[in-house]
């Protein structure tokens, strides 16, 4: 019996999900290796006819992965005409994911809509692979292993929205813990722009947006000084989240 049925599906349509971790000053991403292939892929699927594509993206990331909750953001729409593979739609056939009557189906014309999240990384946590997949598992953007049709393009949009994203938008919430200390926020935003920043400017510049707590509390055990903790206030914070920062980095 297939995996994957195709009649209650939209044609043409798919969803690929770009989920973010940062962990040791690295950007992880999650990526599912499938059964019977040597080739990775993000967690994607397509969308059924009377579902909202948005709800879908969630549905999705929770079937192959097992995560709930997540708030995934559209970024772009990947519509190449020869995005699609007969290949990798072969491939799927001889793996028995596919069948016979469904091989016409797969291999039509596929657009595919883009969802990126940011979610905290545990090197502990455990994920959920679904029948399609043998494992789920976290790599580092700077070692992405070989992928699927274009999902690496798909990940360096993601990547470059991200990038983006740091001009208007507060980041930090969801890859770092409650509390932490401003250097560890500042290493978020320069792995994420691959660029270093100014330790004062950067400071003044966050301190500048109202959206940090002081904790008062020190982080110890370091080699060095106790450096202090901060925290989000969540209220400004989403509200930066609204209204766009101010300031470009």
């Amino acid at each position: 019996m297939p995996l994957i049925t195709y009649q209650t599906l939209h044609p043409g349509l798919s969803i690929d999900c770009v989920i973010f971790g940062f962990y040791q000053k690295e950007i992880k991403v999650l990526v599912l290796k499938l059964k019977n292939f040597e080739k990775w892929s993000l967690p994607g699927g397509f969308v059924d006819q009377t579902k909202d594509v948005d709800d879908e993206a969630t549905n999705i990331l929770k079937r192959r992965t097992g995560l709930k909750n997540v708030f995934l953001r559209q970024f772009h729409l990947f519509g190449d005409v020869k995005r699609n593979s007969d290949a990798h739609i072969n491939a799927l056939f001889n793996s028995k994911i596919i069948d016979n009557d469904s091989l016409i189906w797969f291999k039509q014309r596929f657009v595919t809509v883009g969802y990126y999240a940011l979610i905290p990384f545990s090197p502990s946590q455990i994920f959920t692979p679904d029948n399609l997949s043998e494992s789920c598992e976290w790599r580092s953007l700077k070692d992405i292993p070989e992928m699927i049709l274009d999902h690496k393009e798909i990940i360096d949009s993601a990547h470059k929205t991200l990038k983006k994203e740091l001009n208007y938008q507060p980041i930090g919430l969801n890859l770092l813990p409650e509390q932490f200390t401003m250097s560890e926020l500042q290493a978020v935003y320069e792995t994420i722009l691959e660029k270093p920043l100014d330790r004062r400017n950067f400071r003044r510049k966050i301190l500048n947006f109202a959206m940090l707590i002081p904790t008062k509390k020190q982080r110890v055990g370091g080699a060095y000084r106790s450096p202090y903790l901060y925290q989000f206030d969540l209220d400004k914070y989403h509200l930066a989240l609204q209204n766009g920062l101010s300031s470009g980095w």
